[in-house]
């Protein structure tokens, strides 16, 4: 597996060293697919606790096997999104740094070395909304992420450095947290979530997401939605086990307050005006759920958890490809200047059905598998979370609904010309549906 990670950071050099956009273009495309390809038949991980060495402190089971599937799936289809960009090289050396940063992190068996690649991470996307963003208030987005961000992941330094002098060690098998008094492992619960709860983000901590969003450009969408959300929800896979002493008797209390926050943003959503804005919302509900369900700590719950992350990845990179689409066209973000492209973009207004259905779990996508094994676990807990599931599934149904027909449905009387296509834009979205849908065929692969 080392091999495979040498070989990718040496094409993404060697991409840099060549003149030609096209020769890029073609290479780039042709080799990930090849090292996705080798990824997919080398592994020899027969379950989730089964870790294979690399080299020292990185190792890999099959939660971050899979989430290096999706980030290396995740950048290709970026690399599609962009094919006449200004300063490529400065973007491919950004997304060098970003696979740099996320491949250590996903391998990383080091409490130490995770949080510095964690944290090494948010340098790549801001600049990327710095330099590629479309207004002037991207500044002020970049603050609040790196604001969030900062200021949740610092204490969590000084935990860990704690857990090294009670422990005397930082790997991330061997670490278990019970030695110290009730107050003082509630404190290490709700520092070491806090981080990880910001990255994913879950209510009332969730303001730099829709900001950050607003002004990225469409790869860095991709990516912020794709791969570093899922950060959050990797790291507490990852910590919930070290934890599991504690968090048996605190997760409770942050289930609740999570499950009614996802319910409060999802009628935020049906109240938005702006397409991007609302896809950026309706993550956070998503993660709300998926964190639901992974607290519990059962079983289907976290293959909920897991099969989640990979769905919710290709499905919301997806909703703001097609977004970015029409907003090269239309200059415009809003539902009203975004209405009845159906009538000037007929092509695509099958993938707006698609993936809106997708977002809101219908079948066979990955998201319905995971509603369903979430619900499975939730309901063990308490029958009342019935009512909650209800609604929260009810009101998401109703937000992709909503987004679907007032985007293509209605008249718009600011747009009169019909528009086409490229075959670039074809290739993007259906590499966004074959793996959404078929995925579902290999469900064995998640037990």
């Amino acid at each position: 597996m080392v091999e495979l990670i040498y070989m990718f950071l040496f094409i993404m050099i060697f991409i840099l060293l060549v003149d030609k956009y096209y020769i890029i273009y073609l290479i780039q495309n042709l080799f990930m697919m090849v090292i996705f390809l080798l990824f997919m038949f080398n592994l020899n991980i027969s379950n989730w606790n089964n870790w294979g060495n690399l080299y020292g402190n990185y190792g890999m089971d099959k939660v971050s096997f899979l989430m290096i599937l999706l980030l290396i799936w995740i950048m290709i289809l970026m690399l599609m999104s962009v094919y006449l960009i200004k300063y490529k090289y400065y973007y491919l050396m950004l997304l060098l740094m970003m696979m740099f940063s996320l491949f250590g992190l996903f391998y990383s068996l080091d409490y130490l070395m995770f949080y510095l690649y964690f944290e090494f991470s948010l340098i790549p996307i801001m600049l990327m909304i710095m330099g590629w963003g479309y207004q002037p208030e991207r500044l002020i987005s970049v603050l609040f992420m790196l604001m969030y961000t900062l200021f949740m992941s610092l204490p969590f330094l000084l935990i860990l450095m704690m857990i090294n002098n009670e422990n005397y060690s930082f790997n991330l098998i061997l670490n278990k947290i019970y030695k110290f008094n009730l107050l003082k492992n509630f404190v290490i619960y709700l520092l070491i979530l806090m981080i990880f709860l910001v990255k994913l983000p879950i209510y009332l901590i969730h303001l730099w997401l829709p900001k950050a969003h607003v002004e990225a450009p469409i790869f860095g969408s991709m990516i912020l939605a794709g791969v570093l959300l899922k950060m959050g929800g990797y790291g507490i896979m990852r910590f919930m086990f070290m934890l599991i002493n504690i968090n048996m008797i605190y997760n409770i209390m942050l289930l609740s307050m999570v499950m009614l926050g996802s319910i409060i943003i999802s009628l935020i959503c049906m109240n938005q005006i702006d397409l991007k804005m609302l896809i950026a919302y309706s993550s956070v509900v998503h993660m709300g759920m998926m964190l639901c369900g992974g607290l519990m700590m059962f079983y289907w719950g976290m293959m909920g958890f897991m099969i989640m992350m990979l769905g919710h990845g290709i499905c919301s990179s997806g909703l703001f490809c097609l977004l970015n689409m029409s907003y090269k066209r239309v200059l415009s973000r809003t539902f009203l200047m975004n209405s009845g492209m159906i009538n000037y973009l007929p092509k695509m207004s099958l993938f707006w059905f698609s993936f809106s259905v997708m977002n809101m779990s219908a079948p066979p996508s990955l998201n319905l598998i995971s509603e369903i094994f979430l619900m499975i676990s939730l309901i063990k807990v308490d029958y009342v979370m019935m009512l909650l599931i209800g609604l929260l599934s009810f009101f998401s149904g109703l937000y992709s609904i909503y987004l679907y027909s007032y985007s293509q449905h209605g008249v718009n009387y600011f747009f009169n010309k019909f528009m086409n296509n490229t075959i670039d834009e074809f290739m993007l979205m259906i590499l966004h549906f074959i793996p959404m849908n078929l995925l579902v065929m290999i469900l064995w692969f998640f037990n």
